[in-house]
């Protein structure tokens, strides 16, 4: 498939990650999954000069983050008729998806990995998203046989009526990854009103 970046995503991206049906069963008070602090939304200044060389295209196969308990598949994802990105199928919780038509996890450029954060079941494969702290390691195994190795930046939250596209989604002259579920404030009537991300670039490789 050919890749084109990430231009055509629009800022709906993830909103059908977000129905947040279990804690309408469950109750939010309970069950509501971790939001960063805001400590991890600020960047280190050096973490912008501590980049590895870049590797060739490889679709990813498996993403790990290890300091929160996240070991899972990826299949690729789509833009839906309405320019969002399309998500895993919600039934498969430990699935997570990244944009296949972008730039590949470890090539130069931005990487998009996206996954639910809860079903109706229970937490998903990103439920502690909101939890990872700048430093963790990400780990994103590719079909070449080869991982890419990245490290947290930030981990931020935003509300989806000011979702920043550009820095999310937006071309870089390194190798970065976003990785996107949903979060910030829930409402029963319309589930989760925003989107947690965790911001990292590529610092090794084995």
């Amino acid at each position: 498939m050919p890749r084109f970046g990430n231009a055509a995503i629009a800022a709906v991206t993830v909103a059908s990650l977000c129905s947040g049906a279990w804690l309408l069963r469950s109750g939010a008070e309970t069950h509501a999954p971790p939001q960063p602090s805001a400590a991890e939304a600020r960047v280190d200044p050096r973490a912008q000069r501590s980049a590895a060389p870049a590797l060739p295209p490889s679709p990813p196969d498996r993403i790990r983050i290890p300091s929160i308990r996240v070991d899972a598949p990826l299949t690729g994802l789509g833009l839906t008729a309405t320019g969002s990105l399309d998500v895993p199928p919600a039934a498969r919780k430990n699935l997570a998806g990244w944009y296949e038509a972008g730039t590949t996890p470890g090539e130069i450029g931005t990487a998009i990995v996206a996954g639910h954060v809860d079903n109706a079941d229970g937490p998903a494969v990103f439920y502690g998203l909101g939890a990872l702290k700048k430093g963790a390691a990400v780990e994103i195994d590719r079909r070449d046989g080869g991982v890419a190795v990245f490290t947290v930046d930030a981990v931020e939250v935003y509300d989806a009526r000011a979702f920043p596209d550009a820095k999310v989604y937006g071309a870089s002259a390194r190798p970065e990854l976003r990785v996107i579920t949903c979060g910030g404030g829930y409402s029963r009537s319309t589930g989760y009103q925003g989107n947690v991300v965790v911001f990292a670039h590529l610092t090794g490789s084995r």
